[in-house]
């Protein structure tokens, strides 16, 4: 803090163009600036006091990196076009051969991702179709408890005439208000392995 206040003072009362710098051994970065200008003038103007170009280098290793990764972009680029099948003529046998094992390996990935995909699938499915059994067996037990409780809930099976003659009951009038008869249909494919005990 002292020397930020001296290079405060030292821009106000000398009308001078500062710029500080600090870093501490832990990386912990602090600077002043005079008010008046910024941190990449104050570097401009050294530079052109001093003849010294700080930008180049770090163009040139601007540059560098970009010719690197040009290069891995253009390598890429051909792979994948010789994967595709195109390019082919200036490889040699050994190359011909590592592409094919690459491939096969790719594939290999590709279809163990897949399985590993599909199976998530089917385990989530077979959890959801458990979890609609239980509750498909809750709601039984349910009904046949409230059976049991109050004649006014009761299952009846749909083999032979035993839903039509509680059908026919409850139409003409059997005379239990708020009784309604459901039938299960024994060929919808989602009711197929239930059963009515």
């Amino acid at each position: 803090n002292g020397i930020f206040k001296k290079a405060h003072e030292l821009s106000v009362l000398c009308d001078a163009k500062v710029s500080l710098i600090m870093l501490s051994g832990t990386k912990k970065f602090h600077e002043y600036t005079s008010p008046s200008t910024t941190t990449k003038k104050v570097i401009d103007q050294y530079q052109s006091a001093t003849g010294v170009d700080l930008w180049s280098t770090h163009y040139e290793k601007m540059q560098e990196n970009l010719r690197r990764l040009m290069e891995i972009n253009n390598k890429l680029r051909r792979e994948i076009r010789q994967r595709m099948g195109e390019d082919l003529n200036d490889l040699s046998w050994e190359q011909m051969y590592d592409l094919q094992e690459n491939m096969i390996d790719s594939l290999a990935q590709i279809r163990e991702r897949k399985y590993h995909v599909i199976k998530t699938q089917t385990d989530t499915y077979k959890k959801k179709v458990r979890n609609l059994k239980e509750r498909h067996g809750n709601l039984l037990f349910d009904m046949e408890s409230r059976s049991c409780e109050d004649p006014k809930y009761g299952i009846v099976d749909n083999a032979g005439d035993h839903y039509n003659s509680a059908a026919i009951s409850l139409v003409d009038g059997g005379g239990i208000p708020g009784l309604y008869a459901f039938r299960l249909q024994p060929r919808h494919p989602n009711l197929q392995d239930l059963r009515l005990a």
